[in-house]
């Protein structure tokens, strides 16, 4: 079953190297609920940020919704990583 998982995570990370609003949206809920990862607020957050940046309005609301969770140097870390990202694709 991990393994199984894995996949599907590699699959999801690959998608979102062509930056498509889905495959960041779901990464994002990958990493918010712990679907075959351990639960990460910061990245599900950066992969929530760019969704939203591509339009998902589902990502912008769960965003919100973990911003309210997380720390201000959290949301501040997932910011620098949403952008690190964008420079590198």
């Amino acid at each position: 079953m991990a393994r199984v998982q894995h996949e599907m995570l590699d699959k999801c990370e690959l998608a979102a190297e062509g930056g498509t609003c889905d495959s960041l949206y779901e990464l994002g809920l990958i990493y918010s609920t712990g679907r075959g990862v351990d639960v990460d607020l910061v990245t599900a957050h950066k992969w929530f940020n760019l969704a939203a940046m591509r339009g998902s309005e589902a990502a912008r609301s769960y965003r919100a919704d973990l911003a309210r969770e997380m720390s201000h140097t959290e949301v501040a870390e997932a910011q620098r990583q949403a952008r690190e990202w964008l420079a590198a694709h």
